[in-house]
């Protein structure tokens, strides 16, 4: 399984309330994603809301792809990543 950086952009703002319409829209993006094997792991959210830095585990860029369309996100850019950890190197 990779791991990917995906990068969003929002021209209106991205807008997930904090109540239970919101709960239900983010378990439909992570159910429809799990059908096709692809794991969101954590997002980061630009002050203004209209990016999105998301991390996501799947197998691919097509699959990351084929997941946002169907949860109707927008893709900017896909680069497949890996962790550097700055203290694996002060053990």
């Amino acid at each position: 399984m990779s791991r990917y950086l995906i990068e969003r952009h929002f021209p209106n703002g991205l807008a997930i309330p904090m109540n239970d319409e919101g709960k239900k829209a983010v378990a439909s993006v992570v159910s429809t994603n799990a059908e096709h094997g692809v794991t969101w792991v954590h997002s980061y959210v630009n002050p203004d809301r209209t990016g999105t830095f998301c991390i996501y585990d799947g197998p691919s860029p097509e699959a990351i792809r084929k997941v946002a369309e169907r949860n109707g996100l927008p893709v900017t850019r896909i680069t497949e990543v890996s962790v550097l950890d700055p203290y694996f190197y002060t053990a």
